[in-house]
């Protein structure tokens, strides 16, 4: 062929693109019109396929492609499973390197396809170059699994798909896909349960589905679950489970492309009710349909996940048959079976329902067993329902139950597993209701249970030596409380009221108390865990919401923990339950308020003094060792020292005191403002200091400032000194973490000091798009405004939704009213604040003044 007939000329070309951008939309109308009206995934997913073979099969013959080379499709076009909005793998396969003309049609063709609207991944390779990126990647390797020769040279299509197979080792493709998955989990935090869960790549998601039939077409053991199920892999009955769930996530994905016109595998806030309306769910009088569809949705990926568990071993015992030595019995019930556990037959459970339990207790205790072989799976997950009444009263099965919560080792493993096969929701009825419960609270990021699961398993954690250089004082802690088998307790019990409408920690606490009693606790161990639940907020709410420097807060509290037994563990549950609820709400600065409320209770519980409690003369002291050891002289700090009063030093810590000291000594008379930044002591973010006379707008100046270069004020101490300078301190965090903090310290530094010297005009906070969690679950703002004890200062309590510049409105209304601001102690919660604010002013003792700043306030703060 001549070189000027391999060239599609610029008006082809263009005729080319919209006769097949039409071709494409009208036929992407008819199937998505034909599936509105009988909704099945056959015939769309088939039909996009079919649809696309007929356009690039056209566009090969446009361009003259040689009959030597081969048009294939790989991947889930291969298996002619093409999704509404799906990417379109391609092979050009070849039978040598393309010379000059073959490449140039090629990239043109190729260009072209992306010029009609088709997304493609596409690879131009010979037979021989895809054997060698094959061995090498198991991604490669799975894609040609799936081929599906559309044109061109079928000897040379016969030829790869012959020497694919020669050189495909199935044990290998099967232990690198078991190996991927796991990698796929990790990234997924080894649940489903996210509240916006991927359809496609999260664990229970198609993915999960797809690597089962990767595997058994590289075993040869067909394409089709019934093929697996001919093979011994799977019943008949799991077989047809596994096409009923198919058929759900792909309608899921279908509907989730047809409602966002793109390819998104995401189940967000956004589209969840809307799907939910799409597959006829309806809203109750306690949820709405998305939070039906959820849990539909949560019970398809359990099922996922349990079946492709069960066929992941099955594979194991296919492909590596004789690697192990025969069995060995453990006791008349179960036996040990290449490192798994295995009832000796399947009757088992029938004959001794408290297996059920004990099966999970042996998988504690013997490290040599590393899970469950598929028939004991299958056992547990059919024989779950003999858990009734007359189990749950046996003794000896509640002593089996308590077992499982003082072992050493697997404690957490085994709860979930317990939870994954249904066993704890026959055990604990009140933990059914749970399953699968969406949490709109804006700082959840997992359903109840596994919230619940997370904070077992970071309570665990403390308990374990190899992790003790993470959090030191809670492991010291955990590893020396005498049954900390209790704190487990709390950990389940503490949230499994959730959804009942009432005060989750009160009907929590009387769920606890009955089990207690029914598990045969002592007297002392039941009221602990009952009084756990109940106040399994607390310590939060003080350490985030009051003012730590007030000894009667401390007093408070002190009074209500009573012990420190009691301290103790509420420490170390409040701790593992804030880390539990989502990466996004814990950091180091909520950390260091438990770690000081914690100290100053446990002071004041072993006889302190006030002072001594709150610890203002070693606060001192450790500050002045501070600066001795940065080389100042004793007494440099005192012209400071002298202008700051015991509130001060209450409020700041040594590192902080003597930071402040340091920079300061020098020019406490000082004309020009001084800002310093450091990267924070006590996790992560920058900590900012800024001294200067004081002004009355200073507060909002730098709130619009900070809010401006896009920083989140984590914590804010404001304090006037006795010669009417202000020293303001402040914590700020990245919430994009886009830039590392030390790289932005000179820039704050020059910048911000340049705006305070030159009075610049006020800085207006950026606006910023509001989360997904927070247009779809928003949450009416709430201000209470209330004396403290002494009344010579008034509370704040701000309780909104997060978005940009929340906090600048707050003190810009604080300014136009002439109030005066002492603390702030800023509580954000994933996407929802809880702001507290120590204030004074004019007008405070009047309630119609109090009204008119709430209403400002409000109005400002209503999204």
């Amino acid at each position: 062929m001549s070189e000027s007939s391999s060239i599609v000329p610029p008006d082809t070309a263009r005729e080319l693109i919209v006769r097949y951008k039409t071709r494409l939309k009208i036929g992407g109308e008819s199937l998505r019109a034909a599936y509105e009206a009988r909704p099945l995934t056959e015939p769309i997913l088939r039909g996009r396929s079919r649809l696309v073979d007929g356009v690039l099969t056209d566009l090969w013959r446009d361009f003259g492609l040689p009959a030597s080379a081969t048009l294939v499709a790989v991947g889930g076009y291969g298996r002619e499973e093409l999704f509404p909005c799906s990417d379109v793998d391609l092979l050009f396969l070849l039978d040598e390197e393309p010379d000059a003309d073959l490449e140039d049609r090629l990239t043109r063709m190729i260009g072209l396809i992306w010029d009609i609207g088709l997304e493609i991944g596409h690879s131009v390779r010979t037979v021989e170059a895809c054997l060698e990126e094959a061995a090498i990647d198991v991604t490669v390797m799975t894609n040609l699994l799936e081929a599906r020769c559309i044109l061109g040279n079928t000897q040379l299509y016969q030829r790869f798909e012959t020497s694919l197979r020669s050189v495909l080792n199935a044990g290998q493709f099967f232990k690198a896909k078991r190996l991927e998955q796991e990698q796929r989990y990790t990234r997924h935090n080894e649940t489903p349960y996210s509240l916006e869960p991927n359809c496609k790549e999260s664990p229970g998601g198609l993915r999960d589905l797809q690597v089962i039939g990767w595997i058994s077409r590289a075993a040869g053991m067909g394409t089709h679950w019934r093929d697996l199920a001919q093979h011994g892999l799977v019943t008949e009955d799991e077989a047809t489970e596994l096409r009923e769930l198919e058929r759900f996530l792909q309608h899921v994905r279908i509907r989730l492309h047809h409602l966002t016109g793109r390819r998104e595998d995401r189940l967000l806030f956004d589209h969840q009710e809307k799907l939910a309306r799409r597959f006829g769910f309806d809203a109750t009088e306690a949820r709405r349909a998305s939070e039906v569809f959820m849990q539909e949705y949560y019970r398809t990926a359990k099922k996922v996940t349990q079946l492709n568990t069960i066929l992941l071993l099955n594979f194991g015992v296919e492909f590596f048959p004789n690697r192990y030595p025969a069995a060995i019995n453990i006791n008349e019930r179960f036996q040990c079976v290449r490192e798994l556990l295995d009832v000796r037959d399947e009757g088992v459970f029938d004959r001794h329902p408290s297996a059920l339990l004990e099966c999970f207790l042996l998988l504690e205790q013997r490290s040599e067993l590393k899970g469950m072989t598929a028939r004991t799976l299958r056992a547990l997950w059919r024989g779950r329902k003999l858990i009734n009444a007359e189990f749950r009263q046996n003794p000896a099965n509640r002593a089996l139950f308590l077992r499982l919560l003082q072992q050493k080792r697997g404690v957490v493993h085994e709860m979930r597993r317990m939870n994954q096969y249904g066993i704890l929701s026959f055990y604990l009825p009140a933990w059914r209701r749970i399953v699968g419960q969406m949490q709109h609270d804006l700082f959840h990021v997992y359903t109840v249970d596994q919230h619940i699961l997370q904070v077992l398993r970071n309570v665990r954690r403390f308990m374990v030596a190899e992790h003790a250089h993470e959090y030191p004082l809670l492991t010291r802690l955990s590893t020396s409380f005498e049954k900390p088998w209790l704190i487990y307790i709390a950990a389940l019990f503490h949230d499994i009221a959730k959804g009942r409408g009432g005060d989750h920690s009160k009907l929590g606490m009387k769920d606890a108390r009955d089990f207690c009693e029914s598990h045969g606790l002592e007297e002392n161990d039941t009221l602990l865990v009952e009084w756990l639940v109940q106040h399994h907020l607390s310590m939060s709410n003080v350490a985030q919401k009051q003012d730590l420097s007030d000894l009667e807060v401390i007093r408070r509290f002190a009074r209500l923990v009573e012990n420190e037994r009691r301290l103790n563990a509420l420490y170390i549950l409040t701790h593992a339950d804030i880390r539990g609820t989502s990466p996004k709400v814990w950091n180091g600065w909520k950390g260091k308020l438990l770690e000081d409320l914690f100290f100053a209770a446990q002071r004041l519980l072993r006889g302190a003094t006030p002072q001594q409690a709150l610890g203002t003369p070693i606060r001192q002291d450790d500050a002045r060792n501070l600066l001795r050891y940065y080389g100042l002289r004793p007494g440099t700090e005192d012209a400071l020292w002298d202008q700051l009063d015991t509130v001060y030093f209450l409020r700041h810590d040594p590192e902080e005191i003597a930071w402040h000291a340091r920079m300061l000594y020098y020019r406490v008379e000082t004309e020009q403002p001084v800002v310093k930044a450091r990267l924070s002591h006590v996790g992560e973010g920058l900590q900012v200091m800024v001294y200067m006379k004081d002004q009355r707008d200073l507060f909002v100046r730098l709130c619009g400032f900070f809010s401006r270069l896009g920083f989140s004020i984590a914590d804010a101490k404001i304090h006037t000194t006795r010669h009417g300078y202000a020293l303001d301190s402040f914590v700020l965090l990245d919430p994009g973490q886009e830039v590392h903090y030390r790289d932005l310290i000179t820039l704050l530094e020059h910048d911000l000091t340049e705006r305070l010297a030159t009075h610049a005009p006020l800085d207006r906070p950026a606006t910023g798009r509001l989360s997904r969690e927070v247009k779809h679950f928003p949450i009416a703002p709430e201000i209470s405004i209330r004396p403290d004890e002494r009344c010579q200062h008034y509370i704040m309590s701000v309780t909104a939704a997060d978005r940009p510049g929340l906090l600048f409105g707050v003190a810009e209304t604080l300014v136009a009213y002439g109030i005066n601001l002492h603390t702030a102690k800023i509580a954000t919660l994933g996407e929802r604040v809880e702001d507290t604010f120590l204030i004074s002013g004019p007008g405070l003792s009047q309630d119609a003044q109090i009204l008119k700043i709430e209403s400002d306030l409000l109005e400002k703060l209503t999204i």
